[in-house]
C-alpha cells in the first residue's frame, strides 16, 4: 500500500512504540490519513500470507 504522508506514518509508528492501541488512530476511518497512520502502526508486523500456515 502506498503511503502518502510520511509524517502521519511516523505518528502511527510512534504510537505503537509507546504501547498505544490501534484504536488511538486519530484520523477518520477510511481516510488516507487513517490508512497512513495504520501503515506506520503495523510496519513492524509481518505481511499476512494467502497461503495457510502449513503451506509456507
Amino acid at each position: 500500500m502506498a503511503v502518502i504522508s510520511s509524517k502521519i506514518f511516523e505518528e502511527g509508528r510512534a504510537a505503537k512504540t509507546m504501547g498505544k492501541p490501534d484504536s488511538a488512530n486519530p484520523y477518520e476511518a477510511g481516510s488516507q490519513e487513517s490508512l497512513d497512520w495504520l501503515e506506520g502502526y503495523t510496519a513492524d508486523e509481518p505481511e499476512p500470507s494467502a497461503a495457510g500456515p502449513d503451506e509456507n
